[in-house]
């Protein structure tokens, strides 16, 4: 039996600034969630009401895999929760990228290196739309970058490297041992 390898991403109801800064981001509350399951072969999306729905996949996977997910989407789903999530198995790309680089990377800049595609929008622009009730422009949004976390992922895992551009916009290449 094959391991369920959940790819995971939220997006939030308002900005660090709407809640007092970064040090609350269990009070940013969560617009949408989505999740890919390998154990499934889909998508899954999830509004605030199936907030507990989503953790319970997150507490079910054999692996979480994200970016920034250990630092911001969990802390998010604190705000929802007792639970404590440092029990999930997780690989954060950006948490592995930045100890081997000792820089931050943006998910945007190994996708175009690696596959020649971008994000569709940004995490202000999620906000924006949940003010407007725009929801369904909200889960799209939060889809492609679940597919690009996938996608990153499984090239990594595949091929022990990914590439990004750095601030110059130079390609370089780093190994992975995803």
């Amino acid at each position: 039996m094959s391991k369920n390898i959940v790819y995971f991403d939220l997006e939030t109801q308002r900005s660090a600034n709407d809640v007092g800064g970064w040090n609350h981001i269990d009070r940013m509350g969560m617009s949408i969630g989505v999740t890919y399951s390998t154990a499934r072969g889909g998508y899954m999306v999830y509004g605030e009401p199936q907030v507990n729905d989503l953790i319970q996949e997150l507490q079910r996977a054999d692996l979480v895999v994200g970016f920034n997910h250990i630092r911001f989407d969990y802390k998010v789903l604190e705000g929802y929760s007792v639970f404590d999530f440092s029990q999930v198995p997780s690989l954060d790309m950006l948490v592995d990228l930045n100890e081997r680089l000792g820089h931050r990377l943006k998910l945007d800049s190994i996708a175009q290196a690696t596959f020649g595609c971008e994000k569709t929008a940004e995490g202000l622009q999620a906000i924006e739309w949940f003010k407007q009730g725009k929801l369904a422009e909200i889960a799209e949004y939060c889809l492609y970058d679940v597919k690009i976390t996938k996608m990153v992922h499984e090239y990594g895992a595949a091929y022990d490297h990914v590439y990004y551009t750095n601030r110059f916009g130079d390609k370089l290449k780093t190994e992975v041992d995803w």
